[in-house]
């Protein structure tokens, strides 16, 4: 039997849930299709949460006892790593722990507390349900979706699109194209059980507060990549993400990378003698502002990884999900309460996204993909050089410091080059300016 709801959202993650909350709390009969055993089950991210977004729809969550949240991150470093050393720099303050900034958690339990809030507004969540087919009228507009389920035809309204960065079902309907490889990172993570207590010592924390480690340079086996450590209550997650296009040429498998992380000097005695408890695998949609398709169409809207939303420079994802799934819901509600969901109605969407800081921040960084993917120099190179400098200006062996300085010259001139080094900070500048 056929059913009939003002709201069909596809894909139970941030971005699709964030929607849900937001239009079920205006009254619009919504239901979400997930593919997964429950919300999060499918899903996979670092681990970090941004609160700022999230308190949009919830406000004061983090107050919430049963929020899932391991720690509250007040220390957040960027190291540059070559194999056998690391340099980092970073931001620790007890501004950043009440109200947090930056949260960790994991995505199952976290997925799932979010699917419960969802449910508390009055939304119905279907799981282990594949959308199959979108259903259109003769003029072309969504009105609904086909699933895999017997009669599983669920008209509606308006469609809402969030079903991760690959969506077959929407190249398949001709919605959006297929995604190329050098558009999308493969990232991997693995989960470390510690003691809560051997973490917070180990890293040198509060109890209930955490770092994040986002780490640049040669550990990806020379790809376009950048590792992630991250603390929870009582485990550590660490992982790496590359280009998928790299990754099909690199002879190294996603495991060995991880190990490879594992035995780094920096990274080992933090991880040392933990358990593996988890190993995931997701894409990224990395190719940036210009891989960004069209956020609307006659009867649907497109959010979060389906619309190629992802800040590379800042690894942002889940916040770019939770804020256009929420302006998503919110056009939603308009345009349902209207009873005009055309293609021109729900251009305001496209507006609303592009004045956000979501649209805003990824045209300011449209060319960083391009510097990353067309530079290999930066995973290849500069790593082992800032590496060899550093040491250099570290080890007292009776040069002088000046002697030490024509030495560092020396060596970026023989493996890099001065004016090519100038040129690459050019490009750099002008990529992010």
């Amino acid at each position: 039997m056929e059913e009939t709801f003002d709201l069909v959202i596809v894909g139970g993650g941030p971005a699709g849930m964030s929607a849900a909350i937001v239009a079920a709390r205006a009254g619009i009969k919504t239901i979400v299709i997930e593919r997964g055993e429950f919300p999060g089950s499918k899903n996979v991210y670092g681990g970090v949460v941004y609160v700022h977004e999230i308190e949009k729809i919830l406000p004061d969550f983090w107050k919430d006892k049963t929020a899932p949240i391991e720690r509250i991150i007040t220390d957040s470093r960027i190291v540059f790593a070559n194999d056998h050393g690391a340099m980092q720099v970073g931001y620790k303050t007890d501004r950043f722990s009440d109200p947090p900034n930056v949260i960790t958690t994991h995505r199952a339990k976290w997925d799932r507390w979010y699917a419960n809030k969802a449910k508390e507004a009055g939304v119905l969540i279907v799981n282990n349900t594949v959308v199959e087919e979108v259903l259109r009228e003769s003029t072309g507009k969504v009105i609904g979706v086909r699933t895999g389920r017997p009669d599983g035809d669920l008209h509606c309204k308006l469609v809402i699109f969030a079903d991760g960065a690959r969506s077959p079902l929407l190249v398949r309907a001709g919605i959006r194209k297929e995604v190329k490889a050098e558009h999308v990172a493969l990232s991997v993570k693995q989960t470390i059980q510690l003691s809560e207590e051997e973490v917070t010592k180990r890293f040198g924390t509060k109890p209930g507060e955490g770092v994040t480690f986002e780490i640049l340079g040669s550990l990806a086996d020379k790809m376009d990549g950048v590792a992630i450590m991250y603390t929870n209550k009582d485990t550590v997650s660490l992982g790496i993400g590359a280009n998928l296009e790299q990754w099909k040429k690199s002879k190294v498998t996603p495991y060995e990378m991880i190990d490879k992380l594992k035995e780094h000097p920096m990274i080992k005695p933090l991880v040392d003698g933990g358990q593996t408890k988890e190993y995931v695998a997701h894409w990224l949609p990395e190719g940036g502002y210009d891989t960004t398709p069209k956020l609307y169409g006659n009867g649907y809207l497109l959010c979060g990884d389906t619309a190629m939303l992802f800040n590379a420079l800042h690894r942002e994802g889940t916040n770019l999900a939770q804020e256009t799934g929420r302006l998503a819901g919110e056009m939603a509600v308009k345009a349902i309460k209207e009873g005009d969901t055309s293609e021109r109605m729900l251009s305001e969407y496209d507006t609303n996204v592009k004045n956000s800081f979501v649209l805003r921040d990824m045209r300011k960084y449209r060319k960083f993909p391009h510097l990353l993917f067309n530079n290999p120099m930066i995973f290849q190179t500069l790593p082992d050089v800032v590496g060899d400098m550093i040491e250099e200006m570290l080890l007292v062996d009776g040069k002088s410091k000046k002697e030490k300085q024509k030495i560092i010259v020396r060596n970026i001139r023989k493996k890099v080059g001065l004016y090519r080094l100038m040129g690459l900070a050019w490009r750099a500048w002008r990529s992010v300016k």
